[in-house]
């Protein structure tokens, strides 16, 4: 396994990869890896001759208020763990690799940022998009594999491969869960023995709303409802449950053939958030 620090040294590779006819995978990550992305560099391995799993805690997604300095890092764990999985080259890139100097480009959506999490986290997804485009220069992939536990940024940067006409493949994993349900995320480290058993509740909420969709409750008003008295009697506080257009992400009256419940909650400290496919 190869560890790349510029650029210049992964873009080179990249295209010697593509004269050779290699397919290219890309998972990109924060680090502080779990199992949730290592079933990402699966879903790569499976399809691509060479994957490639960048390693890079952007600053532009969080805010001011936010985790960007306390966000958990360890980078020779998670390089055991890609060496073990079988990653061709691990992209770890400096910040002023990526924000050189002077650097004043922005990659910005307009429509489906303005919804769950966007509401809540102004010029998150601007980061989001900004660092993806700036990773897709980099690694030059054929495919990029996301994961669907973080579904608002999954559609975004699909939208964004779309609208810019991008030669990527944009791959969806499946969520992997702990045994109690609760997703897996690198801030779940965050977790009191406390908080970790209360956690399981924002799983459990969206479960009962997939019980009582397929149980034929269409009025998404009792859905939410239902999700919210799951969270406060576990103790953890609501940021928001929604139930959606799994499309466009607009709020839905009425759960129609094709319905998303979307949870985000402080469980203590820790925001966490998570979703599930109702119908359709």
């Amino acid at each position: 396994m190869k560890v790349i620090r510029t650029v210049s040294e992964m873009q080179a590779l990249s295209r010697s990869w593509a004269r050779q006819g290699t397919v290219i995978g890309l998972v990109p990550t924060m680090g502080f890896l779990h199992e949730g992305h290592l079933s990402l560099v699966d879903t790569a391995r499976e399809r691509c001759g060479a994957v490639v799993v960048s390693i890079f805690v952007n600053p532009m997604q969080f805010g001011p208020k936010e985790d960007f300095n306390a966000y958990p890092r360890n980078e020779k764990q998670d390089l055991e763990l890609l060496e073990a999985r079988g990653t061709d080259v691990v992209f770890i890139p400096q910040l002023d690799e990526m924000y050189p100097k002077g650097f004043e480009t922005r990659v910005e959506l307009t429509r489906l940022p303005n919804h769950l999490c966007g509401l809540r986290r102004e010029g998150h997804f601007r980061g989001v998009t900004t660092v993806v485009l700036k990773l897709f220069a980099a690694v030059l992939p054929n495919i990029a594999v996301f994961g669907e536990k973080d579904y608002q940024q999954l559609l975004v940067i699909q939208r964004m491969v779309r609208d810019l006409n991008l030669p990527i493949e944009v791959v969806a994993a499946p969520t992997v869960r702990e045994p109690d349900g609760l997703a897996m995320s690198s801030r779940n480290s965050y977790l009191s023995p406390e908080e970790r058993t209360m956690a399981s509740c924002v799983f459990q909420a969206l479960q009962r709303a997939r019980q009582m969709a397929n149980g034929g409750v269409v009025d998404t008003i009792m859905l939410r409802r239902a999700m919210t008295e799951i969270i406060e009697q576990a103790g953890a506080q609501v940021d928001y449950v929604a139930v959606v257009d799994p499309d466009t992400l607009e709020e839905l009256l009425l759960v129609k053939e094709r319905a998303h419940a979307a949870v985000a909650a402080f469980v203590g400290r820790t925001r966490l958030i998570d979703n599930i496919r109702l119908k359709g």
